[in-house]
């Protein structure tokens, strides 16, 4: 089952309104059973509506369709963004959802604390229930750093990690987007330093991987972290990698441009082994009937 986080830069009604770059996010989308995309800037629901209901008519789509859950918007000031996950219905539920919140209205323990406000966009965490994997429930928590607060940005998602893990007491957890953890938002040397740099948190996406569509950096802008090791022994190996979908869907620096100066990261999850069925004592066991490919080869 292969999850991913994806920017699509400034995502609403006037991309999702032209047919030929709603195509591309469609196909893009389509690859995943689980997708969170970043950046939407739908503040009335209705390009993510039309999104949907688009991608729900492509393909294969049509009998594995998806589900979508928006968060609110979110932001400091009157700029706002949502987190929208889309989900293969068939293969994933989702449990509950959760939309952290730094300074705490309700708790009365916190009067006299000075309010805390380190993330720009917080997180919009929702819990899975992914039956066909080893680890069965997992838990999302996307991410979308202002590039000149991606240090402290960083730190204050080991908070997140500890309220999620807290309420939900689920340690699958898997932290995914855009972390403005490269070039001039954050050195190398700060990334290694935060509070979620070394274990229990794996990052999976190298620092040398260009998750950015520009031809003028190469920053590893967007990744995967992964919570345990038990989480991080649930990831097939070396499958968290950036989706290059100009070269994937062979399109033109323009197309490629017209969608999103990121590219998705990507990363999959281990299927659980299937029982082995017993064939019993008596009985010959049946034989199965050609399907359509065999058939076309016994006629050739």
């Amino acid at each position: 089952m292969k999850i991913a986080a994806f920017n699509v830069k400034r995502l609403g009604w006037t991309k999702v309104n032209k047919k030929a770059v709603r195509e591309i996010i469609i196909e893009i989308v389509s690859e995943y059973s689980v997708v969170v995309l970043l950046e939407v800037m739908d503040e009335s629901g209705k390009a993510m509506k039309l999104l949907l209901k688009h991608l729900n008519n492509y393909g294969d789509n049509r009998s594995n369709p998806y589900g979508m859950l928006c968060s609110e918007r979110l932001g400091r000031t009157t700029y706002k963004e949502k987190f929208v996950y889309f989900y293969r219905k068939k293969e994933v539920k989702i449990e509950d959802s959760y939309q952290y919140v730094e300074n705490d209205e309700d708790n009365e323990d916190d009067e006299d604390e000075e309010d805390v406000d380190e993330l720009a966009r917080e997180p919009f965490a929702v819990l899975l229930k992914c039956p066909s994997t080893v680890v069965q429930n997992l838990v999302l928590i996307p991410v979308h750093t202002k590039p000149s607060d991606a240090e402290a940005e960083l730190n204050a998602l080991h908070e997140v990690v500890e309220d999620v893990r807290e309420r939900w007491q689920n340690d699958n957890i898997i932290i995914l987007g855009d972390f403005n953890a490269d070039g001039p938002s954050l050195s190398m040397r700060k990334k290694d330093s935060s509070l979620i740099s070394s274990a229990p948190y794996y990052w999976l996406i190298d620092d040398d991987v260009d998750t950015t569509t520009s031809n003028n950096n190469d920053h590893t802008y967007d990744r995967i972290v992964v919570y345990g090791e038990r989480m991080l022994k649930a990831i097939v190996p070396n499958s968290a990698i950036a989706y290059n979908f100009e070269e994937e869907l062979n399109l033109t620096e323009e197309e490629t441009q017209s969608v999103s100066d990121h590219y998705p990261v990507e990363v999959e999850l281990k299927q659980k082994a299937l029982r082995k069925r017993n064939p019993g004592t008596t009985g010959a066991a049946q034989k199965k009937k050609p399907g359509p490919a065999a058939k076309k080869r016994r006629g050739a």
